[in-house]
C-alpha cells in the first residue's frame, strides 16, 4: 500500500509541473527579466510567505545572494521571514497581518520587487505586504496556486501572477521550488550568458 501511495504521489508531481510548463513558462521568463532588470537598475528583491512558502522564500533568498550553479556576484534579496525578533516585535505591536508589510515599507524602494508566495493566494500578511509594495511603488511576483485566490485580484496589471495550475498545497508548493530554479538559473543565464 505505502508503495502505491508514494508511486502517485511521484506520478501526481509530475503530471502537474508538466500542466504547470503549457501556462507558466512565459511569465517564468517575464519574471526573469523583471528581476534581472530591478538588480540592473540598484534594486533588490524582498520575498515572502508562510510555513513551507516561508522556506521556499529564504531558499530563493539563499541562492540569490550565495549562488545558483555558477559562481557569480552575490545579489540583493531578503527573505522578510526570518528576523525572529522583527517578526515577533510587529506580531506583538500591530499584529500577524502586518509581519511583512511593516518590513516592505521600511526596507523596499521603488524599483525594487516583492515576490509574494502564497499556496492558497489567500494569505493575509502576503496580501498586506502587496498592498505596502504598491504604495512604495514595487513590482510584484506572485507565486500562487488554486486559482490564485484574493492575490490574483490584488495584482496590478504591471505585476506578475505564476500560479500553479492545481488545488493541492503540496503539488503547489512542488511547482513554487521548481519555479525558483527556473528564477535562479534564467538569472544566471542572463548575468553570465548560456553555460
Amino acid at each position: 500500500m505505502l508503495i502505491e501511495r508514494i508511486e502517485q504521489h511521484f506520478q501526481d508531481s509530475a503530471s502537474t509541473k508538466l500542466a504547470a510548463l503549457e501556462v507558466l513558462a512565459a511569465p517564468i521568463a517575464a519574471a526573469i527579466d523583471t528581476i534581472f532588470a530591478a538588480f540592473a537598475n540598484g534594486g533588490k528583491v524582498l520575498i515572502c510567505g508562510n510555513g513551507g512558502s516561508a522556506a521556499d522564500a529564504q531558499h530563493l533568498a539563499a541562492e540569490l545572494i550565495g549562488r545558483f550553479e555558477q559562481e557569480r556576484p552575490a545579489l540583493p534579496a531578503i527573505a522578510l521571514t526570518t528576523d525572529s525578533s522583527v517578526l515577533t516585535a510587529i506580531g506583538n505591536d500591530y499584529s500577524f497581518a502586518q509581519i511583512f508589510a511593516r518590513q516592505v515599507s521600511g526596507l523596499g524602494q521603488p524599483g525594487d520587487i516583492l515576490i509574494a508566495i502564497s499556496t492558497s493566494g489567500n494569505s493575509e500578511n502576503v496580501l498586506a505586504a502587496i498592498e505596502s509594495a504598491h504604495e512604495r511603488e514595487m513590482l510584484v511576483i506572485a507565486l500562487t496556486g488554486k486559482g490564485g485566490g484574493r492575490i490574483k485580484g490584488a495584482l496590478h496589471e504591471t505585476d506578475l501572477h505564476i500560479c500553479a495550475p492545481s488545488e493541492r498545497t503540496a503539488r503547489i508548493q512542488e511547482v513554487h521550488s521548481l519555479t525558483v530554479h527556473c528564477l535562479c538559473d534564467g538569472i544566471d543565464a542572463m548575468l553570465l550568458g548560456d553555460r
